[in-house]
């Protein structure tokens, strides 16, 4: 279902699909009005020493990029619980973060495909307080 906006502009209802970069999951959006979504993420990232399983909830604000139809900028915020895996210990721990947003989404005006490039700044609140700048992802969803 497509709810029709200023100018050509044809926002989704829903996406979901993946979400990939340092690490890969699943994404759903859904807006609640015309410029403002919840976006729910489910991801995994493992290197040598540590495994990460996080679930991420946003609130995000939508706006307009003035002559292209179906691109948008946005900007949020938001928590993350999940699990961090120390591997050479079997050690596992409960892992709780502030989430911001910042990206740009498009949605194909002719197809049910919705793209989006993001940045997910996190300030870990346990195990272990830390800023983490990493997560760059691209997210390809279908819209519906």
């Amino acid at each position: 279902m497509a709810v029709c906006t200023s100018g050509a502009f044809a926002q989704y209802k829903h996406a979901i699909g993946g979400r990939f970069g340092s690490a890969n999951g699943i994404s759903y959006k859904t807006f609640v009005n015309t410029n403002n979504a919840l976006e729910f993420i489910v991801n995994f990232q493992s290197n040598t020493n540590y495994s990460y399983f996080r679930v991420t909830g946003l609130m995000e604000k939508h706006a307009p990029i003035n002559d292209v139809d179906g691109l948008r900028w946005y900007y949020g915020f938001g928590a993350t619980l999940g699990s961090r895996t120390y591997k050479p210990a079997d050690e596992n721990k409960l892992l709780l973060a502030a989430d911001g947003i910042l990206g740009l989404d498009f949605k194909f005006p002719d197809a049910p495909i919705n793209i989006a490039m993001d940045w997910k700044p996190a300030i870990e609140l346990t195990p272990n307080t830390r800023l983490n700048g990493e997560g760059i992802g691209l997210s390809l969803r279908f819209t519906f």
